[in-house]
């Protein structure tokens, strides 16, 4: 790795006064796939890296703040690809709590986490769009940077119920002018729930899913759908869905599902810890009373998730044990995709009560391990991978002209993947998360 002259002719070009920070001698994990680098140094000039390369070949301006990070390691930010934002407080969801205070306060609890970056997918209201726009207007947030679908689609008296958060449509006539409102709100992404839960609901039919996605798709906007069953992931591309919002969890995928999400180059996001958290908390997991936990969630969600009436209820669930197999088949898929060579990108379904956001994403990518991806695979889609999903060119891996939107670990990701949790600082577009 080296400083090219045109980088170096970048940095003699700089103003006398711009803000400047040299990282220096830390071994690189830089989000691309390519090995760790040691001995690294980067140059960070107004939030974007300027340089980067071996440490005896950056030389730090005059008048740069110099930050020793040796014996440490640094990857890019994490990027969660659907969580949810706002609509939270404790153990309660809904669109009272949907401020901008809470949106703010949540994309703060992320970001302390090392999540920068965040696609809130679908439950979303006003305030989100107003937080966006601060952000971006400098492109140098003091919390995750926020991606959101507004509010996504439902189907009217069906499942999920739209609680206010999400439009409730009847016909496939009353979807343009949702859609022509959601492009005048600018936002990332459309989503849609196709899920009958276990046929005790009724699900958005394929002649209201093509409509929104091509509605989306005239006005240049690109649908994520919640599924669960194989059939409805095979309609859904078929109709043009950019992303699997979940994985397919009734049966296994075969090569003909691979072989339509390759041909219409689809994501595939796993939520894997959307899974864990139907059945886990019935045995009071240990993770309850980790620090890395324990540090962002309130006494009273603590306390509930605890009691043994919360526990019981869960046991009680009449899809308690279909859970199990559901994570178990998600797990499976997800590894049959990523080696079929589906793009991934890292997401949770965080957001909702219990489901922690922050320590969820460092969890999701352990049970990615688990599922049978290397450590590197999972960092590469829980950044760079990430980054691409959301359009987003200047963020998700760390090289010259992106954000500095990075994580300083005293251990090494690459040899356990519980080692993205070693954090010791956090930085979006160069400037340190409290």
């Amino acid at each position: 790795m080296r400083v090219s002259n045109a980088a170096a002719l970048i940095l003699l070009a700089l103003p006398l006064f711009a803000e400047t920070k040299v990282f220096t001698n830390f071994t690189l994990i830089d989000g691309t796939g390519k090995p760790a680098a040691p001995g690294v140094s980067m140059i960070v000039v107004e939030g974007k890296i300027q340089a980067v390369g071996p440490a005896a070949r950056i030389k730090a301006p005059a008048g740069a703040e110099i930050i020793d990070c040796s014996g440490k390691f640094v990857m890019p930010g994490i990027i969660n690809s659907h969580g949810h934002v706002g609509a939270t407080l404790d153990m309660e969801q809904g669109p009272k709590f949907y401020t901008k205070e809470n949106v703010e306060k949540q994309l703060g609890v992320y970001a302390s986490y090392g999540v920068t970056t965040v696609m809130s997918l679908g439950t979303d209201m006003d305030p989100v769009f107003e937080v966006r726009a601060e952000e971006r207007a400098t492109g140098r947030p003091k919390f995750a940077r926020v991606y959101t679908a507004g509010r996504g689609f439902t189907l009217k008296g069906g499942n999920p119920p739209d609680q206010g958060m999400r439009y409730a449509v009847a016909s496939p006539e009353e979807v343009a002018p949702i859609i022509e409102k959601l492009a005048r709100q600018k936002v990332d992404m459309v989503k849609i729930w196709v899920d009958d839960n276990f046929g005790r609901g009724k699900k958005v039919p394929p002649e209201i899913s093509s409509v929104i996605i091509s509605e989306a798709k005239k006005r240049g906007l690109r649908t994520a759908v919640h599924i669960v069953d194989y059939q409805d992931a095979r309609n859904v591309i078929d109709e043009g869905a950019y992303a699997l919002a979940h994985s397919v969890r009734d049966r296994e995928v075969d090569q003909a599902l691979i072989d339509d999400i390759k041909k219409h180059n689809a994501w595939q996001i796993a939520t894997l810890t959307r899974e864990l958290s139907t059945y886990v908390f019935a045995e009071s997991p240990a993770f309850l009373s980790d620090p890395f936990l324990t540090r962002s969630v309130s006494p009273v969600v603590l306390q509930t998730v605890k009691s043994e009436k919360y526990r019981s209820a869960m046991r009680s669930s009449r899809d308690f044990a279909r859970n199990h197999e559901l994570l178990t088949m998600a797990e499976k898929n997800l590894k049959r995709e990523s080696e079929a060579g589906v793009k991934i990108a890292m997401g949770t379904d965080s957001g909702p009560p219990a489901r922690f956001q922050g320590f969820f994403e460092h969890l999701e990518m352990e049970l990615m391990v688990e599922s049978g991806l290397t450590p590197m695979q999972v960092i590469v889609d829980s950044t760079r991978n990430g980054a691409e999903f959301l359009g987003a060119k200047d963020l998700g891996t760390l090289e010259r002209g992106k954000w500095a939107d990075l994580i300083v670990l005293d251990k090494n990701p690459l040899e356990d993947i519980k080692n993205t949790r070693t954090i010791q600082a956090v930085y979006i577009a160069g400037n340190k998360v409290n």
